[in-house]
């Protein structure tokens, strides 16, 4: 669900103003509130923010008697102990439940596959510390306890978590490296998207190094200082190189319906409980090979 604050409408209270909209109980707004699931302009906020005039509203709300059910699902599971899971996401599956889709996501399966999942993101995403988009392939974190979930997600706060991925593009980039820094935020023509917004736009900064040309492609390795929503996809496009095979952000006609041509390769950080770095590596899934091969 979508609301655009007015000025009518401005300067109460945020659980104020969705206990109205939604005719819900003021308790349960607050509680979806502290579990992640609304957004402010693409940011999370507490219950006692005020709106304001254009700020857009996100909720990804499931109702109370929904019950999120474990699901039986092949989990490439690249590494697990007794306070994190790695996880090599497959594919076209999404993270975790949101509106209209409670069923088949990456959260049903860890549900089916784990007892122990943190609970700090709320009944519906436990687990989940961070995500990457259903058509993006590679690694994640999931956190078995509240503890380990809030000293993973500190050091995704603090840029310290090591991320690395590999994305295909149109076109054939001449520099060897580069760095694109340009705000992003939703897409005034079109709020399902996200875009370079100069105003209002949150900091963002995506560095790129070209792995190999080809004559209509370049393979390239991408690492990010910030995560904004749909960042690499969103950044790629804004410079003239969309991904291959997107279908949101791309400017080319979609060669199969495998998604981008996205992969979240490596995956490195400081474990909680051994405070050891650890880092590590998939390879690319054969929805990206596939097309991959295709320009070589």
């Amino acid at each position: 669900m979508e609301y655009q604050i007015t000025e009518s409408e401005q300067g109460i209270r945020i659980d104020k103003y969705l206990m109205d909209k939604m005719d819900i109980s003021r308790n349960r707004v607050q509680k979806i509130i502290k579990s992640g699931d609304v957004l402010v302009n693409d940011e999370s906020v507490k219950n006692g923010y005020i709106v304001k005039e254009n700020d857009l509203i996100i909720v990804e709300y499931i109702e109370e008697e929904t019950e999120i059910k474990p699901e039986k699902m092949e989990l490439d599971i690249v590494y697990e102990d007794s306070d994190v899971i790695i996880v090599n996401k497959d594919n076209g599956i999404v993270v975790h439940p949101a509106v209209g889709n409670n069923s088949g996501t990456l959260v049903n399966g860890l549900m089916a596959y784990s007892n122990s999942l943190s609970s700090n993101n709320g009944d519906f995403r436990p687990g989940i510390v961070h995500r990457i988009d259903a058509y993006t392939t590679g690694l994640l974190m999931v956190a078995k306890n509240d503890h380990t979930h809030d000293f993973l997600a500190d050091q995704l706060a603090k840029k310290t978590v090591h991320r690395v991925y590999v994305a295909l593009v149109w076109g054939v980039i001449n520099n060897d490296t580069g760095t694109i820094d340009a705000p992003i935020g939703r897409d005034p023509k079109n709020r399902k998207k996200m875009a370079v917004i100069a105003e209002n736009g949150k900091s963002a900064v995506t560095h790129f190094r070209v792995l190999e040309r080809y004559k209509e492609t370049t393979l390239i390795e991408l690492k990010l200082e910030t995560g904004r929503t749909h960042q690499i996809r969103v950044h790629m496009n804004y410079i003239g190189f969309p991904i291959v095979n997107d279908p949101a952000y791309g400017r080319k006609k979609l060669i199969d319906d495998t998604g981008q041509c996205l992969h979240a390769k490596e995956l490195g950080f400081i474990h909680p409980k051994t405070k050891k770095y650890m880092e590590f590596d998939s390879e690319l899934p054969l929805c990206f090979t596939n097309i991959l091969d295709k320009f070589k």
